[in-house]
């Protein structure tokens, strides 16, 4: 718990799926919140909170010590800061919070560099649980000689932060994040296979369940995914399949960059591409399950 002195006044800049989250959680640890979205309506349930929620960027940052992004790709958190330039200080905090990639990284610090801002590359990983929560694993990387000033927002946040380096926009953090998530959407995809073919071939899915039970290939991750499908859960998505296409398209350029091939990676966007075509954007990545059948509507326990 942070003392009374360590009390900010911070701007959340996006607020879908876990800004939202991420915004509340900051709020309730007793720091000044002002919000910003896109969409004014579906930042307004944090006024019940205590956030205050704002027309534009600029006016959410204006008078901030902390700005904290949650967008969904690095063009997008450009073009919001961009917005709010006119309200930010020199020498504000700046942890940006999105996925943007290796590329989206470095244009974000130049962007930092010259508004004189003070930035922290920091992803998290997880997903609408632990960040309803405030569990989540923050990976990071800024100056350590204004860490303790942006500590009580990732305190606020987070069960713990895995620092990566000081150079923010040496993108260490987003690169571990990439890293990390190959493999998440890699299982994701495998889980939603797993289901598809079982179903082909008329095979009960809970007697796979049972030849895995306890052995090394038995995760709880995969169990958890294909419950999702198998009990049509997948709203309100957890993390969503248009976020994850996004994702593993970071991940696959990430790869080539680095000169090597992701033939799984360039795969799970694919199908997580095919899902948001038929109408699975913002249901769950699970959902990624449907890209295995031509039919759009195709719902599970439907023989193909």
């Amino acid at each position: 718990m942070s003392a009374p002195t360590d009390k900010r006044t911070v701007a959340v800049l996006g607020t879908g799926i876990m800004g939202a989250a991420m915004a509340r959680n900051i709020a309730r640890a007793g720091h000044t919140v002002r919000a910003w979205n896109r969409s004014r309506a579906k930042a307004e349930p944090l006024t019940a909170d205590g956030v205050h929620v704002t027309d534009t960027p600029a006016e959410a940052v204006t008078g901030a010590d902390t700005v904290l992004t949650m967008l969904h790709d690095g063009p997008a958190a450009l073009d919001v800061m961009r917005q709010a330039a006119d309200g930010l200080r020199p020498g504000t905090a700046w942890i940006q919070s999105t996925t943007a990639g290796i590329e989206g990284v470095t244009r974000l610090a130049d962007f930092a560099d010259r508004n004189r801002l003070v930035l922290f590359d920091a992803p998290v990983l997880g997903t609408r649980g632990p960040a309803e929560q405030g569990q989540l694993l923050i990976l990071a990387a800024g100056p350590v000689e204004h860490r303790d000033a942006i500590a009580p927002v990732l305190d606020a946040v987070g069960s713990r932060t895995v620092w990566t380096g000081e150079d923010a926009a040496a993108g260490s953090a987003t690169r571990l994040k990439l890293v990390a998530n190959s493999w998440v959407l890699a299982a994701t995809s495998a889980a939603g296979e797993v289901l598809a073919l079982a179903e082909a071939l008329g095979v009960d899915p809970d007697h796979f369940f049972d030849a895995i039970a306890g052995g090394g290939l038995d995760l709880p991750y995969l169990r958890m995914k294909a419950a999702l499908v198998r009990e049509d859960r997948l709203t309100p998505a957890q993390f969503a399949v248009s976020t994850a296409a996004k994702d593993a398209r970071l991940i696959v350029e990430a790869g080539r960059s680095g000169g090597v091939r992701l033939d799984v990676a360039e795969a799970s966007a694919a199908r997580f591409a095919r899902a948001a075509e038929q109408g699975h954007g913002d249901e769950d990545m699970a959902a990624a399950y449907f890209a295995s059948f031509d039919e759009d509507d195709h719902r599970y326990g439907e023989r193909p």
